[in-house]
């Protein structure tokens, strides 16, 4: 029976942070560009790296893209690279929870969930900037090199703030999530 409490405590964990991935992008302020379409600051690449860090990678990035995804189902800006973003923000999710699991063994400091947190953000940022250079801007809007280009270094202040806020925020949240679950006895399930 203990083995069952805690697969359900841990889909129970990986539902809660989709929401919260969901409503962290939801949290958003978005920035029309004069190439390229929109640039956006939100929330949810805290609740990303959250998840990798409390779920360990594959739960993490599970809830990170699917979050993620769901928000862009919502958005007719976003709807057709929903299966995209579930791919690219799973990817947040899964390094953060490596990182943290594999590099750091679940210590919980605030150095180690930061160096994970940045590890998924730089990675995540690159990822993000080589989609809007290839899928955005040469594949879908036709653009040549000079104007892809463009469209990247437009986008660049929102990538750098989102993983900054994330890099600064995550392992504080996550310290302080991990702390209230050691109170309850719930640490184990993670």
């Amino acid at each position: 029976m203990r083995e069952q409490h805690k697969k359900l405590l841990r889909l129970v964990l990986t539902a809660l942070l989709v929401a919260l991935v969901f409503c962290g992008s939801k949290l958003e302020i978005i920035l029309p560009l004069s190439v390229g379409g929109n640039s956006r600051f939100h929330l949810g690449n805290i609740m990303c790296a959250l998840s990798g860090i409390l779920l360990g990678p594959w739960w993490g990035g599970l809830a990170a893209g699917l979050g993620s995804a769901l928000y862009d189902c919502t958005n007719v800006l976003y709807i057709t690279e929903a299966p995209i973003t579930f791919v690219t923000k799973g990817l947040y999710g899964l390094i953060a929870g490596a990182v943290f699991v594999g590099v750091f063994r679940r210590k919980a400091t605030y150095p180690a969930m930061a160096v994970s947190t940045i590890c998924a953000a730089v990675s995540y940022m690159i990822i993000y900037l080589a989609k809007t250079f290839f899928y955005n801007s040469m594949f879908l809007e036709g653009m040549r090199v000079p104007a892809a280009w463009t469209a990247v270094v437009l986008k660049v202040p929102s990538a750098l703030f989102n993983g900054g806020v994330a890099i600064v925020l995550a392992p504080l949240l996550s310290m302080a999530v991990l702390r209230a679950m050691r109170l309850a006895h719930m640490e184990e399930s993670l």
